[in-house]
């Protein structure tokens, strides 16, 4: 298996994060994982390691409703960023409404990385299946 270097879970429910990286730390071998209650917060650590040449998560997980930067804004400015490699990025929601299917779409078409829609809850089987690195 190999070694992600950076994962990030952005959401702004504790009980979430506080699953999800239980999964990863019984599931996935890491070197790093960060956590952000907003997209706001995420995406300028993310420009912060660019501008310092540093790597930028490999994986991360995503929640779409947030405060202050949702993770459709979050994804927006994502997008945009000039990153080469193709970041796994993992939506993971309990909304049920057909334009979040919609908009995910819309930013799989748009970018290079790789977005996957996933309801909560998450099992530990699609915590191992998500985070396959590309190949």
């Amino acid at each position: 298996m190999k070694i992600i270097n950076s994962i990030f879970i952005v959401d702004d429910d504790p009980i979430t994060v506080f699953g999800i990286r239980k999964m990863l730390d019984s599931a996935v071998k890491y070197n790093t994982l960060s956590t952000h209650v907003n997209g706001k917060l995420a995406i300028d650590d993310i420009k912060i390691k660019l501008n310092k040449g540093q790597p930028v998560p490999e994986v991360i997980f995503l929640d779409i409703n947030m405060p202050i930067m949702d993770g459709w804004q979050f994804l927006e400015d994502f997008t945009d960023l000039p990153i080469k490699e193709k970041i796994i990025i993992n939506i993971v929601t309990s909304s049920i409404d057909p334009i979040d299917y919609e908009n995910c779409e819309k930013y799989k078409n748009k970018s290079h990385h790789v977005i996957r829609f996933n309801n909560k809850p998450i099992t530990r089987a699609k915590i191992i299946e998500i985070t396959q690195p590309i190949g």
